[in-house]
């Protein structure tokens, strides 16, 4: 049996995690600043009589909070063993359309709220020389993702992290993966630049984001894969097969995935 801790675990991606590794008998923490959602997921999971699933309310940018629930963990249970910090906001609209509040809001949670959890969870890991660290990306983390410049960017930054930070660790005990998945079908499509500056994409964006991705995965799907990748303690977990058969092309041709992108960018603008 596990212990993990899950941000952004009231939806999504996060809450489908946080299923899987109840279902196999962890205890997991749903962490996620809509404290009301949590606890209804947390809820939920109790009645499969697997694992233990805890509801906290937590707020990835506070460094503090992360800090506070990661070690009270530690201190509870004794341990940490999985940490996936998963927790993100869409940001959408072309380059010209954008704020420094879509800028600052994309850098605060999708790259901070990963640094917060990276900076107190691989200290207890060390000191435990054990556990592992997912951080999720997107497959706009390794292939050129127009008309939501904030958020390819933070992606970008998340593999980076990930794949430098796991050469650190190596030979240490701790193993860190990153998530980089395709379009998945989940509430940040339909939530696109929440509380922000609207853009040509704010809202529900599910519609234009088809016209380019017209195959959405599901959450449940890209949780088992997740936790297959977790399993054989891959470095970067990508997916569906859609996905990785794009990130294979940006290696081989990036001027290439450019021209794809930008043709994506045009059917959405309605030129094609």
């Amino acid at each position: 049996m596990s212990i993990a801790i899950v941000t952004g675990g009231a939806s999504g991606i996060g809450r489908a995690i946080a299923t899987s590794l109840v279902n196999r008998g962890d205890t997991v923490i749903v962490a996620d600043l809509d404290a009301a959602g949590a606890e209804k997921v947390a809820d939920r999971l109790g009645t499969l009589n697997k694992g233990r699933a805890i509801p906290a309310a937590l707020d990835v940018t506070d460094a503090d909070a992360v800090a506070d629930l990661y070690k009270g963990v530690k201190a509870e249970h004794g341990r940490l063993d999985l940490v996936f910090n998963n927790a993100g906001i869409s940001i959408g609209g072309a380059a010209e359309e954008l704020t420094l509040e879509h800028w600052n809001r994309a850098i605060d949670i999708n790259l901070k709220g990963v640094v917060h959890g990276v900076q107190t969870a691989y200290p207890i890991m060390l000191e435990q020389r054990s556990g592992h660290i997912v951080n999720t990306a997107s497959l706009a983390g390794l292939v050129p993702m127009p008309l939501g410049l904030p958020y390819t960017t933070t992606k970008h930054a998340v593999v980076g992290l990930s794949l430098g930070l796991r050469a650190e660790a190596a030979g240490r005990g701790v193993k860190v993966s990153v998530v980089c998945p395709s379009f998945v079908d989940t509430p940040l499509l339909t939530n696109v630049n929440p509380g922000l500056p609207e853009t040509s994409m704010s809202g529900d964006a599910k519609d234009d984001i088809k016209k380019a991705a017209p195959r959405l995965y599901t959450a449940e799907k890209l949780a088992r894969d997740i936790m297959r990748g977790v399993g054989r303690n891959k470095a970067l977990i990508v997916a569906p097969a859609h996905g990785r058969a794009a990130w294979r092309g940006v290696r081989l041709s990036p001027g290439g995935a450019v021209k794809v992108s930008a043709f994506a960018v045009n059917r959405i603008r309605g030129k094609s």
